[in-house]
């Protein structure tokens, strides 16, 4: 955090340190309550399908997509949960600016890593249901999507000037 971001949460907000990492706190760990579920209902009908019928007759490129899609969307669980045991291994240890800086890289990676997964379950799915080059267009249609509207339209407006919140 810059000077000027300083200041500006201490004019625009009257609130002191502790109070916008609090804060800031609050609002990563309401994000990451929205992913998590998400990421938990993925992982859990990834690791449904080795235990159906079908999935012997998955290709081998196919058993390749499923394997990173699992360890893609584990790593997501891993950086989206990591915030948690950072609190709690740091509560009470006035180490609450680091956690909020570790916690906002782990939110990044693990949204990243979601992106992969999901990115990869609707490869899997397409290229089931519709065939190869439907598994391979869908996948990098939903790449794009992920890759605009998660990442290229927030960043976008990072340097954009009049600020609404800190």
């Amino acid at each position: 955090m810059t000077a000027g971001d300083q200041n500006w949460d201490h004019q625009a907000r009257q609130e002191t340190e502790t109070q916008r990492l609090d804060r800031n706190w609050a609002s990563l760990i309401q994000e990451l309550r929205v992913v998590q579920t998400g990421v938990q209902f993925l992982i859990g009908s990834l690791l449904l399908l080795p235990f159906q019928a079908g999935f012997a007759t998955l290709s081998q490129p196919m058993r390749l997509v499923y394997l990173a899609t699992v360890a893609a969307a584990m790593g997501a669980t891993v950086f989206l949960v990591a915030p948690v045991s950072w609190h709690r291994i740091l509560f009470r240890r006035h180490r609450l600016g680091n956690v909020v800086a570790a916690a906002h890289r782990c939110a990044m990676a693990g949204i990243a890593l979601l992106g992969l997964a999901l990115t990869g379950a609707t490869i899997l799915v397409m290229d089931t249901v519709a065939g190869p080059v439907a598994g391979v267009v869908s996948g990098v249609v939903v790449a794009a999507l992920f890759a605009t509207a998660w990442v290229l339209a927030p960043w976008r407006w990072r340097g954009v000037g009049d600020r609404a919140d800190g």
